[in-house]
């Protein structure tokens, strides 16, 4: 006897929803949710809501927006890094002896 997740069963059944499909109670809740934003004025509502309550609103966008994001971005303001040096420096040496001895 095997002890996979729905070795006794008919093909899939037993394993749950299939991975990205939309649970039908959270897409119906969700549709609600929507309707009634659509009711109360969209996003105009949201704005004012935003204005009068700030810390709820960004609770809001906290959970609508992606945890984590990926950026693409090159950087041209500096030369790019063609060399890093280890310099060893008495730590009783001034300011002005470390830099002439560069």
């Amino acid at each position: 006897m095997s002890d996979k997740i729905g070795s006794n069963t008919r093909g899939r059944a037993g394993l749950g929803r299939p991975k990205g499909s939309p649970n039908k109670i959270n897409a119906g809740v969700k549709s609600m949710i929507l309707g009634a934003l659509d009711e109360l004025g969209g996003q105009t509502w949201l704005v004012e809501q935003a204005k009068a309550d700030p810390r709820a609103f960004m609770s809001l966008l906290a959970r609508v927006l992606p945890s984590e994001m990926t950026l693409d971005a090159t950087v041209t303001a500096h030369e790019p890094i063609t060399e890093i040096r280890r310099v060893i420096v008495d730590p009783r040496a001034t300011i002005e002896e470390v830099k002439h001895d560069r």
